[in-house]
């Protein structure tokens, strides 16, 4: 039987039953599912919020750039938090000592995450789209866009997040991971369009796929009226195609190498030293 097929059918298999156990157990259940219900309490009291001169609902303007956040946060924390985790407890040196472990222990974590991130995404829409007025999804082509939106956008997000991931052996330095991110999330306009930043700022946001995925989110949901207040006064549909095709790429193209040199690196020896240090930190 072809390795590769096989590794994706264990590898969904896998994905499905660790996406069984989350839900199944509520600590993990309440830890996906609280962002997504804070972030729609505070869309609720923002519902009758104006966007300046334009009338149109804060709430439902917010709604995308907060749909393009959680995407964005599962797919470069929440899989970079898994591998260092992993790491250091043994689940990936368990992954390399089977045969095709580590291709079949990656897509069981995409499938999971991408789940848990769509999940996150109808939690949020939903609702949101019965007491928020204005999102422009009652049509087939809105919805398709926007399960393009979400497709590319995780295509891009979860290999660089496998690629933060392998950089860090310590759980305890995720933190040095959050600041970079959360700093791009603050300037790449996923709430905002970036008009009223610095032109220096606003190249900078352009590079990173988050800014994209944030316009690509309002492009589907929002009236086309709303796109005067973006960059080009445009919802530059095929400019956020091809940066988040871009980077899908790089990342599909980089994220491997990455992960196969972390892989020659685990050991027993290796994983016991870190458990040492880390026992040492507590003691």
């Amino acid at each position: 039987m072809n390795p590769t097929s096989t590794s994706l059918r264990i590898g969904v298999r896998r994905g499905m039953l660790e996406l069984r156990q989350t839900f199944a157990n509520r600590q993990d259940l309440m830890a996906v599912l609280m962002p997504s219900i804070g972030l729609l309490i505070a869309l609720f009291f923002m519902r009758n919020g104006k966007v300046g001169p334009t009338g149109f609902s804060l709430g439902a303007a917010t709604l995308p750039g907060a749909l393009g956040m959680n995407i964005a946060f599962a797919g470069l924390m929440g899989l970079a938090q898994t591998l260092v985790v992993e790491r250091e407890d043994g689940t990936l040196l368990r992954a390399k000592a089977t045969p095709n472990g580590m291709r079949t222990y990656l897509v069981g974590k995409v499938v999971g995450l991408s789940i848990a991130a769509i999940a996150g995404l109808l939690l949020l829409l939903i609702p949101g789209s019965f007491f928020l007025d204005g999102l422009a999804l009652n049509s087939v082509g809105a919805w398709l866009e926007l399960l393009g939106i979400l497709i590319l956008g995780l295509a891009a997000c979860l290999p660089i997040g496998a690629v933060i991931g392998s950089l860090f052996t310590n759980p305890r330095a995720f933190g040095i991971i959050m600041l970079p991110i959360i700093a791009l999330v603050a300037i790449s306009g996923v709430f905002y369009p970036i008009n009223g930043n610095p032109w220096w700022l606003q190249g900078i946001a352009q590079v990173f796929p988050i800014y994209w995925l944030g316009l690509g989110m309002r492009a589907a949901l929002l009236p086309d009226n709303m796109s005067v207040i973006e960059l080009g006064e445009s919802w530059r549909h095929l400019e956020t195609v091809g940066a988040l095709v871009a980077w899908a790429l790089i990342g599909i193209f980089v994220a491997p190498i990455v992960l196969r040199r972390m892989a020659r690196r685990e050991s027993g020896s290796s994983m016991s030293e870190r458990r040492e240090k880390a026992l040492q930190r507590v003691t």
